[in-house]
């Protein structure tokens, strides 16, 4: 189309040929009415995310089909819809004020919460010199945290229902029974050649119950308190030796206190103390002609599946046996900084779930919203493992007699790490089984290659944690970028 413009015969050369102009709508012409309607609703429109939000909009306002055939010339009020839809440009208006952020929460309460966690470890401090075995401990422990991971998250289910009676009731019943099978473990592993183990098993089996009570209905500040006194004489006992008595008399009275305050949290109602000056109040049940008829009344609330707790329980003996393997492989150090690194792990968990509703409310596209919550992601993380590692440093510098962690060691220690918060982060994607079945399948390969002697127990535990941190971080990618796994 290089050539010349056509001119009419007898035109000059020089004589270019007017441009048509579009003819302006004549004076007396209505304008659209479409149009008309998309300036009065340019906010509401412009603000939708569907044309089916416009159209239920204009049927709300009474507009008929037959109305809006005469009146805009469409089919029905989804046509119309549509065609304002297309019509206004998209603007989504900043809410008013601040935006509500449910994720939240201070990191003192989170730290507190890191500290109650390390704190029962100076019992073992003190219970050393009594005992004359470690594996019925093993045992029982990983028993309960199997046990007592699960009763938390049944408990948490019927409080997140508003049903906190039944939260209580199902703890009330849990518990002793999770104390009871941690010291039936404990028996049974060890017989009667070590009734001190097992008895110190059973009441370790006793403060996880009673413990799991305390934190699940927020009372960590109390559990805090009772521990207090039996951490600062283990401080004692590290540096010069005390009585044996005082040692079994401080460790039966700190289990006699967090039991007291866990029974008194979760009693039935009826049972208390009221009044002034009175000892225990029960209230009896009404005799028979007192009882109220019984009518059939329906249940207000689904009860929360028991297997939906399984996945959780396994959780708990997949880590624990990770963190025991840790522990014992290398010193107590490794144990005590994965477990007071659980506070800074649940606030950073807390800050990724907030950063990730703002890049929610900030992305367009799906691709950025991967984006943006895989830089949150590796901040957080980052963050848990720089704070891991400073407590491995400063646990190492306090405990007496332990030498700095070499390479390989700290490296497992900080793939462990990996492992535990991206399982809990997991966890809070509600892909709970994955996490459950990586951390079992890693603590079953490593409990198979330490039988085998495939290699030393520091090498071991890098290729089994390393394995596990990959997988787990391949199943987050793959949730990263939907939307449903933010809720």
């Amino acid at each position: 189309m290089t050539g010349s413009i056509w001119l009419p015969p007898g035109a000059s050369s020089d004589t270019v040929p007017g441009i048509p102009r579009q003819r302006p709508s004549p004076s007396w012409a209505e304008p659209d009415p479409i149009d008309e309607l998309a300036d009065r609703l340019d906010e509401f429109v412009a603000a939708a995310v569907h044309p089916d939000e416009i159209a239920a909009l204009l049927e709300s306002d009474g507009m008929s089909d037959d109305q809006i055939r005469e009146r805009y010339g469409v089919k029905n009020s989804f046509a119309l819809a549509e065609e304002l839809y297309e019509r206004v440009a998209r603007r989504f208006p900043e809410p008013d004020g601040p935006v509500h952020d449910p994720w939240q929460v201070g990191l003192l309460g989170c730290l507190l919460r890191g500290v109650v966690f390390a704190l029962p470890g100076f019992g073992y401090v003190l219970g050393a010199p009594l005992l004359a075995g470690t594996v019925p401990l093993l045992a029982s422990a990983l028993v309960g945290w199997t046990w007592n991971q699960g009763l938390a998250h049944r408990a948490y289910s019927w409080l997140g229902l508003g049903d906190k009676p039944a939260a209580r009731h199902s703890l009330l019943t849990g518990a002793p029974l999770g104390a009871l099978l941690g010291a039936a473990v404990a028996l049974a592993v060890a017989g009667t050649a070590h009734p001190a183990a097992v008895a110190f098993a059973a009441g370790q089996s006793c403060y996880l119950g009673a413990a799991t009570v305390l934190l699940v209905m927020g009372r960590e500040r109390a559990l805090l308190a009772t521990l207090l006194p039996m951490t600062a004489v283990a401080v004692v006992a590290m540096l010069q030796p005390i009585p044996d008595a005082l040692r079994l008399t401080l460790l039966l009275g700190s289990l006699l206190a967090v039991t007291t305050l866990a029974l008194l949290e979760i009693r039935p109602d009826g049972i208390g103390f009221k009044g002034r000056g009175a000892v225990f109040n029960v209230r009896l049940p009404p005799r028979g002609r007192d009882q109220p008829q019984r009518t059939r009344r329906q249940k207000t609330t689904m009860a929360p599946r028991l297997t939906g707790s399984l996945p959780f329980a396994l959780f708990g003996l997949g880590s624990g046996a990770l963190v025991l393997y840790a522990a014992l492989s290398g010193s107590a150090v490794a144990a005590v900084a994965l477990t007071l690194s659980m506070g800074p792990a649940e606030w950073l968990l807390y800050r990724f779930r907030s950063g990730s509703l703002t890049g929610l409310r900030n992305s367009r596209t799906p691709k950025a919203f991967w984006r943006t919550t895989g830089q949150t992601l590796t901040l957080c993380l980052t963050a848990y493992l720089a704070a891991l590692s400073a407590l491995t440093l400063l646990a190492t510098t306090l405990w007496p007699h332990t030498p700095a962690p070499g390479g390989v060691s700290l490296a497992a220690l900080l793939l462990l790490g990996t492992v535990l918060w991206t399982g809990l982060l997991l966890q809070s994607f509600g892909a709970v089984l994955g996490a459950a079945a990586t951390c079992c399948t890693a603590a079953a390969a490593q409990t198979l290659a330490l039988l085998t002697h495939a290699a030393g127990p520091h090498w071991i535990a890098l290729y089994v944690n390393g394995t596990a941190a990959l997988v787990q971080a391949a199943l987050i990618c793959a949730l990263l970028g939907r939307v449903t796994a933010h809720r």
